[in-house]
């Protein structure tokens, strides 16, 4: 009777063992993964759980969890620097004609600068520029510089013709600095800074490949 009980019970103790290694082997659980730590509870033990909901519903959070181990060795610069820019325009219009005595606005948003033209019957054009232009730096990186006009008629065809081009197209940066240096005929709101002018540029950066264009602005 006792061998019995005893055969039993460690038959039971090797099926569950099996069990237990098959679930590891098909992935079930979380595994433990050092190339890949995500969240983590103890330093010298990394799992790589996946918690971003798939159904990718635009009420759901979004929440990463990381540590220097993953990305330790690997170039990610590509990866940090990927941004949805038809987004992004798409995001600031919308949010651009909520503002008060904004009718209609068309956004342009390219690897480094943001072009907003907007329809206004502000009575202060300054402090409405102003608005739209913070509206667009909330979204967009700290890096880009962003350039508004209230001259929707003139203008608004011209950042429509930028949509079928690309960062790389022949002639586009010249085109495009043609272009905001018709837009800073209007009001650019005020300085975002004391380091910054208007559009958040540095003001004693000469990198800047768009000083040129305010230097001439300044000498009209």
């Amino acid at each position: 009777m006792k061998k019995t009980i005893i055969t039993i019970g460690l038959s039971s103790i090797i099926a569950l063992t099996g069990c237990a290694d098959k679930a590891k082997d098909q992935g079930l659980g979380a595994k433990n993964n050092a190339g890949n730590p995500t969240n983590v509870n103890n330093p010298t033990q990394y799992y790589d759980e996946d918690y971003r909901n798939n159904d990718n519903k635009s009420d759901d959070f979004g929440f990463t969890r990381t540590n220097s181990a993953t990305i330790d060795g690997r170039n990610i610069s590509n990866k940090a620097a990927s941004i949805d820019r038809e987004q992004l325009s798409d995001v600031i219009s919308k949010l651009s004609v909520q503002i008060p005595n904004v009718n209609d606005a068309a956004t342009l948003v390219t690897d480094e600068e943001v072009l907003v033209v907007y329809d206004t019957n502000t009575k202060d054009r300054t402090e409405t520029a102003d608005q739209v232009k913070r509206t667009a730096m909330s979204i967009v990186p700290r890096y880009y510089h962003v350039y508004v006009s209230d001259d929707y008629q003139t203008l608004a065809q011209d950042i429509e013709n930028f949509s079928t081009l690309k960062s790389g197209s022949k002639g586009i940066d010249y085109t495009i600095e043609q272009t905001i240096k018709r837009m800073l005929k209007s009001p650019q709101g005020h300085k975002m800074s004391d380091e910054e002018n208007e559009n958040g540029e540095m003001v004693n950066d000469k990198r800047d490949h768009h000083d040129n264009i305010h230097q001439k602005m300044d000498n009209r």
